[in-house]
This record gives structure tokens, sequence and C-alpha cells, in this order.
């Protein structure tokens, strides 16, 4: 029978806005369909993205090679999406790791060196002595080091690369959906994909819808994936504290202990007009299985708790936020068993699905987009794009 579309993306967050341009320059009759930002976050009662903010740290200093490679591979495209959209979304103002004196081989910084060293990435080490001068708004142990690397290297807007995905991939031929996806069945030639009140048909489906891809009916089999609350705390910024961080790098500080470790975001200005310090963590436990329950969770504030030991960690790192304004908001991230993105096909050969961010994606986003839009028009993921690590595994 005849079908609608060659292709359809399902989700126009991060990943799937980018397999949607990535695959515009690969074939043509493509659509991509995902809802937009609601106007009313409290008054919402559908699907959420985590792209709904306007700071993600980006990076290639990793201490996992496929990981580092997603983010390397991304970055050398930045520029080149600004340009060809006319959005503007990366600043480039380096990051910053911190750390205690590594245990052994297994440390993340050892590794990462070593990952970096093979990315060819610029990594400046930074010795305990030189590291307070260097970065005053840090106060971190004395035995702390630094690892800086000051390009390719910094925050990206979210919002405004999805923005320059969805534009550049609709100038490429897409046709863009703004409508959720509550269904999605293979009939044998083809897959049935209903979004609002309209069944749409394809040849091939990618599934890109992050968190909620368990949720709906979107796949023929859930996977195993963890989706897990975060809670991010804001410190508005005066004239006073935009002196003392208003040139820092992005900033991720390894503590002794794992919930110690704590990522800040540079001040950026938001919608509502005002200047923001962005920091977060990765230790909450609550999880969710029922869009029902995700969706309560992105009406809230976060969690007092987490927002409160935040607080209390942010104040021993950085003194001068001492007296600022301090509000806290909700996000998800989703986490695979394997460690890596999921870029593969279903019990389908017609259905795929990309997700899996494990608190990590959005600055290699691009790069997981072009994977995913490889896969639909392939098949499958050669070794050079780890294509075995990054084989979906379901419940």
């Amino acid at each position: 029978m005849a079908v609608d579309f060659r292709f359809i993306i399902i989700g126009r967050g991060m990943m799937g806005a980018a397999a949607a341009r990535h695959l515009s320059a690969m074939a043509d009759n493509i659509a991509l369909i995902g809802p937009p930002e609601p106007e009313e976050r409290k008054a919402h009662h559908g699907v959420f993205a985590s792209h709904y903010d306007e700071a993600r740290i980006t990076r290639t200093f990793d201490g996992n090679l496929a990981w580092g490679s997603f983010a390397a591979r991304a970055l050398d495209r930045y520029r080149d999406i600004e340009a060809k959209s006319g959005i503007s979304f990366f600043s480039e103002v380096g990051c910053l790791f911190a750390g205690p004196p590594p245990r052994d081989e297994q440390d993340f910084l050892l590794r990462a060196q070593t990952v970096s060293r093979t990315l060819g990435s610029d990594i400046e080490i930074v010795a305990p002595a030189d590291l307070g001068r260097r970065f005053p708004y840090l106060n971190v142990g004395s035995d702390f080091s630094g690892y800086f690397e000051s390009k390719r290297a910094g925050h990206i807007n979210p919002r405004a690369l999805v923005r320059a995905q969805a534009r550049l991939a609709e100038r490429g031929g897409v046709s863009l959906i703004e409508e959720t996806v509550t269904s999605v069945r293979d009939a044998g030639s083809h897959v049935e994909v209903t979004a609002g009140d309209i069944r749409y048909t394809a040849e091939r489906v990618l599934v890109a819808a992050g968190g909620f891809s368990n949720f709906h009916a979107l796949l023929p089999r859930p996977l195993d994936l963890s989706v897990k609350a975060r809670t991010v705390v804001f410190y508005e910024m005066g004239e006073r504290e935009m002196a003392v961080f208003g040139d820092m790098p992005s900033t991720i500080v390894l503590g002794d202990r794992e919930e110690d470790h704590i990522y800040i975001l540079p001040p950026v200005r938001y919608p509502d007009g005002k200047t923001y310090l962005k920091l977060g963590g990765d230790t909450e436990a609550l999880s969710f299985s029922r869009l029902e329950d995700a969706g309560t969770w992105f009406r809230s504030e976060g969690s007092a708790a987490e927002r409160d030991h935040l607080s209390a960690i942010a104040l021993q790192l950085m003194p001068a936020l001492a007296g600022c304004p301090v509000t806290s908001g909700p996000c998800v991230a989703n986490f695979t068993p394997t460690g890596y993105p999921y870029a593969g096909f279903t019990q389908s050969p017609r259905i795929a699905v990309l997700t899996g961010g494990n608190f990590v994606a959005a600055k290699s986003s691009d790069e997981l987009g072009r994977l995913g839009a490889v896969l639909l028009r392939e098949g499958r993921l050669g070794d050079e794009d780890f294509g075995r690590e990054l084989a979906p595994v379901f419940a």
C-alpha cells in the first residue's frame, strides 16, 4: 500500500529534532511529530520534555570513549548549525572539572584524560595550588586539581538548539506535525502512527520520546529504562553576584562521595528576564513508571529536600551565593542498564528507538540524532558508531 511518509520520527526533543535534520539530507518524505512546549507548565497534563530550559553543560572531557566521541562529533557541528539556522545556542565559555586525587586507575579523571588524548581534546591540568587563583568563585578542598577544557566546551541553550534543528529539518523538506503520538503499530507492510485524531502511515518509524518512550503505546515491548526525578536549583544573580560569577566556565565538582558531586551552570538569562546560576546533582531515588506520575512531577517545583541538600553543597563551594534568592524546578533523567544510549530496532524491523540519555546526552544530541537517522536509512549502525554498545535492552 502507499504510505503517507517514508519515515516518521516521534519526539520533537533534542534527539528527535536532530534526527530529522540529519535524515532530511539522506532521504525525503519525512515527518517529525511531537507537541510544542506547553505554555503553562503547571496546567499541562500531557507529555513533557527535559529540554525546556536555557542551559546544559557541553564538553568532550569524559571517562567513556563512546560518550566522549558523541560529544566531540556534535560539538564540531554546533557553529555550522548556528550559521545555517540563524539561531545561536552555543556559549564557548569552557568547562572545568575539579576533583580530589584519583584513588585508582579506574577513577573518572584518569579515564577522562585517556579519552581526551584519543579525541585530541585540549585539557589543561590546574594544580591544587593554582586552582583558587584561576577560579576564585570556587572553594574546594586543598588537594583538588582542576581539568579545564577551554575550547569545544561551555554550555548550550537546549530550547534554542531544538528550534535550530527543527528549522533546518523543515527547510530540508521535513513535515513538522505538532501533535502527541499515542499509538504506534506494525501493520505488517507498514507502520501506523496515531497522533491526535489522525492516523499516519510510514515505512519505518523512529521513537525518540526520551523518558516518555515507555508511556502510551509507542513500542512493541517496553524498554529496560529507568525514569528518575531530578531537582535543579536556581540562584538569582544581582550585580554583586555577577561580579563574582559572570565570567565563570561551566563547572563540575567531583566530591569524595557520589552524593556530593554537583554540576554548575554559569549565569544565564531566562525568559522571565532574570539571570540565574543553575546547579544540580544526581542522587534522587524517585522514579516513574506511569505518565500520570511523571506529569505530576513536572508540574511541581521539584524536591524541597533535594533543593536544601544541593543548596548546602553550593554554599560550601561558592560562599558568594549567600543571600541570593533560591528557587527550584523539576527535571527527569532516563537511565539504561548498559550506561549507553539506545539506538536500534525493536522486535519490529520497522520500528526503531533512540533514547537513554543517562543524564549526559544533551551535549551529544546532534550526534545521537545522526545515529538515529543512519539507523532508519540504513537499518543498522556500524562499529565506528558504537552500534553494538547501543543495542536496546527490553524489559
